[in-house]
């Protein structure tokens, strides 16, 4: 009875973790280049029980019982997968649509700036002291182009168009203004550090783990900006699917049941037995 109820609790929690992370692909189905995240369980230590050597009866299952003490997570799997495009028709909407390209985006941090990388593709102009704009994400980070620089556009720009190379093209009463923007192919987004929803990081200790950003990153520069892929006036929606993340949750629901069961189960028939006199 009681590795009956040691190994559902084992599950149960693991099976928590699963709940919470589906709830979490659910709550950001409109959340523009949120990528979805899936559990892998393998099962904890097991032992095996042969059967009688003298059993000689013809068996299609494997001789003996197997008795283990629960499941637990044993990855998490993000997908990678492009997201539909949404048509928004809004100027500063740019879609991404080839897959493991981000856009680069500067984040603040204790010793300075940092580069960190994202998707989600809705920019906005933010008015700057010398009368200009700054191009920035919804979160108001500076957008950085191919330099690693902030974006400054002009202050009177009239239009805004991205050529499918990630050339940013503003047009104002002075004539037009180009910028490339940053955009990085990420080689090894698993190793990634996910800093937020949308959001990607370097690791913070990449020599200890005997890797170099050279490694994980590959920016688009010179020739290599042909194979960008932009869309104007839309933006990459969430691949999560709604209908296997409920399918998931009802089963998950359903393991979790069954573990919970099992564990009052359990308890009832130890009460049977404390209670023989």
């Amino acid at each position: 009875m009681i590795r009956t109820m040691t190994t559902a609790v084992n599950t149960m929690n693991q099976l928590q973790h699963r709940l919470d992370l589906i709830g979490n692909n659910l709550s950001n189905v409109a959340t523009h280049g949120y990528k979805a995240t899936d559990a892998k369980f393998q099962e904890l230590l097991y032992q095996q029980m042969n059967n009688d050597k003298a059993d000689q009866a013809p068996r299609r299952s494997e001789d003996g019982i197997r008795i283990g003490v629960g499941a637990r997570i044993g990855s998490l799997q993000m997908n990678w997968k492009v997201g539909a495009v949404q048509v928004t028709g809004r100027p500063l909407d740019f879609a991404l649509t080839a897959p493991k390209q981000y856009f680069n985006v500067i984040r603040p941090t204790d010793g300075g700036e940092e580069i960190i990388y994202s998707r989600k593709g809705n920019f906005y102009v933010s008015p700057t002291a010398n009368g200009q704009n700054m191009l920035v994400n919804d979160e108001g980070l500076p957008v950085a182009d191919s330099a690693g620089r902030p974006i400054v556009l002009a202050g009177d720009a009239t239009n805004y168009h991205v050529q499918p190379n990630g050339v940013l093209e503003v047009t104002h009463p002075g004539g037009t203004q180009r910028i490339e923007l940053g955009i990085t192919v990420l080689e090894k987004p698993d190793s990634m550090v996910q800093l937020s929803a949308t959001n990607f990081g370097l690791p913070e200790d990449m020599a200890a783990l005997g890797i170099a950003a050279n490694d994980l990153l590959t920016e688009m520069t010179g020739v290599g900006r042909s194979e960008i892929g932009l869309q104007n006036q839309a933006l990459e929606t969430s691949n999560v699917h709604y209908e296997k993340e409920m399918t998931d949750l009802i089963a998950t629901q359903r393991a979790y049941q069954f573990n919970a069961r099992s564990v009052t189960l359990a308890d009832q028939m130890l009460g049977l037995i404390n209670g023989i006199r």
